[in-house]
């Protein structure tokens, strides 16, 4: 059994201003995501200039962090939020929601794509490869601020976290780091590194992340204030994921159906 390292969330103070490693997950996530399309963008034949990248960066991070909040208020906590709404705005405190920062980032996609005259799924495709970035830092960040832990384990990697009782749990943060961020990674950036039909690398990402999540929900406790959903055993994450497999392997049968076009 392991205890927790007691990491302290706040990672050092200006004046009144705490400075979180929540807040610096997400920022080290974001700026790693731009350099790695930065990088890719000087591969010959890309289609996009600097410019562009920077531009798809911004208005995904926008994404991010309103949809993000939007979908852990509406999601998993909108009761206590309309209760505390000035609460909305404590981004440092936790609280995102990976479902809602899609779908943020969707309609940031599609603003680009209109902006820039180019395809929803040129747009999809290249953004996708380098989310998992993200996902790894934000996990991180999860593990620090002690939260979303998993269920409880006699597994010897057991972990006790703060305010989860004197049991060992499973590091359910660790996990997903590790599978949505850098294994997920690794497959979208092997996938995308030669042409491939459009839609298929937004595919794999949804059936990709959807599938992980999905698994791992299965050890990581659900929210306390959320019951059972189906069955007394799906969990709210297992059933917002269903329709990013589906959705996923859909783009997956339409792309390789039409393999002529090639982004």
């Amino acid at each position: 059994m392991l205890t927790f390292p007691g990491i302290d969330p706040v990672a050092f103070e200006l004046g009144p201003v705490k400075i979180h490693w929540y807040g610096i997950s997400y920022v080290v996530g974001i700026f790693s995501a731009w350099w790695l399309l930065h990088w890719r963008t000087s591969a010959a034949g890309s289609g996009w200039t600097a410019g562009q990248v920077a531009d798809l960066i911004f208005y995904s991070t926008i994404g991010i962090l309103v949809g993000g909040r939007l979908g852990s208020v509406v999601f998993y906590h909108l009761p206590y939020y309309l209760d505390n709404p000035l609460d909305m705005i404590k981004l440092w405190q936790g609280g995102m929601s990976f479902h809602g920062g899609l779908l943020g980032v969707v309609v940031a996609i599609g603003y680009v794509a209109y902006r820039e005259q180019k395809p929803f799924f040129a747009v999809a495709d290249y953004l996708a490869p380098v989310v998992p970035v993200g996902l790894f830092t934000g996990r991180l960040g999860n593990f620090i601020n002690a939260e979303l832990w998993g269920r409880p384990t006699d597994l010897p990697w057991g972990m006790v976290f703060p305010n989860a009782g004197n049991i060992a749990r499973h590091p359910s943060q660790l996990y997903e780091a590790m599978l949505e961020g850098i294994g997920l990674f690794v497959l979208l950036w092997w996938f995308s590194a030669r042409p491939r039909p459009a839609m298929s690398v937004s595919g794999v990402f949804l059936l990709g992340y959807g599938t992980v999540r999905f698994l791992v929900e299965f050890v990581r406790a659900p929210d306390s204030h959320l019951t059972g959903l189906i069955a007394h055993w799906m969990t709210r994450g297992q059933l917002l994921c269903i329709p990013m497999i589906l959705l996923g392997a859909g783009l997956l049968w339409c792309a390789y159906r039409r393999p002529a076009k090639i982004d």
